[in-house]
């Protein structure tokens, strides 16, 4: 089957690097839907420091000055994607820093956001290593809660640190309002479809991805105070219970 072409994508528009934690930064950005219609959402990027190398969760290219400040933290040298519906940046950072992609077994590196095909093969590039349920990842004090059931795959990188941070993509997210990365068309959009609620679990990841609502509320189970999704804001303190509604009432 031909391969898709690969796209390099200009920089994003994004705020400030912020460390929230020891070895742990946050920055939002925007991401230009690729859609028949100008939709610009926010997105959020988390990096981790360990032994002078960066890996990061989410990526966002950022502007020259933003790539410099991001330079200065350590060397870039890993990707994970946890989401099935993210990825628009590791080609990136694949290219430009040499990183190691890491991605879960069954993601494709695809344009479209439907219709997804089932062979990782078929798409414009391969992660360098394929995670399987159980497989370690190249963070000494991480794991991975998988959602088995989403398609495509989707876990939850969790920290053992400052009481346990959560690191999602498309399934916990936290945008109790539009910020400045949502143009008018998002506000609109989103809105009606129920995307601005503090502490919610993302409403497009739940219809399109067909995971199983049990699956998504067992994350109860595990200690967890802070969050840091891939869409919104970080939850810094008492994460699990400000979740807690969303969490049992998806069930």
């Amino acid at each position: 089957m031909k391969k898709e072409r690969c796209v390099i994508h200009p920089p994003s528009i994004h705020g400030s690097i912020v460390q929230l934690f020891e070895n742990v930064w946050f920055v939002k950005g925007q991401l230009k839907m690729a859609m028949f219609l100008p939709m610009h959402i926010s997105r959020s990027m988390t990096v981790i420091k360990e032994n002078d190398e960066l890996i990061l969760i989410n990526p966002i290219r950022l502007s020259e000055s933003g790539m410099l400040a991001l330079e200065s933290l350590g060397k870039i040298s890993t990707v994970i994607r946890i989401g099935g519906f993210h990825g628009r940046d590791d080609a990136f950072y694949k290219s430009q820093y040499h990183a190691t992609v890491y991605a879960l077994k069954g993601h494709v590196y695809t344009h479209k956001i439907s219709n997804l095909p089932d062979d990782s093969e078929t798409g414009y590039m391969q992660a360098d290593v394929v995670l399987d349920v159980g497989d370690r990842l190249p963070v000494t004090n991480a794991s991975l809660i998988w959602f088995q059931s989403a398609r495509p795959p989707e876990a939850v990188l969790r920290l053992e640190q400052n009481g346990g941070i959560l690191i999602t993509a498309d399934s916990l997210q936290n945008t109790p309002h539009p910020d400045e990365y949502h143009n008018w068309l998002a506000k609109v959009m989103m809105k009606t479809m129920g995307f601005f609620h503090p502490y919610h679990i993302g409403p497009g990841w739940l219809k399109y991805s067909g995971v199983d609502s049990g699956e998504v509320s067992d994350l109860l189970n595990y200690e967890f105070n802070h969050v840091l999704p891939g869409h919104g804001d970080p939850v810094i303190g008492n994460a699990r219970e400000k979740y807690r509604p969303a969490l049992e009432k998806v069930v």
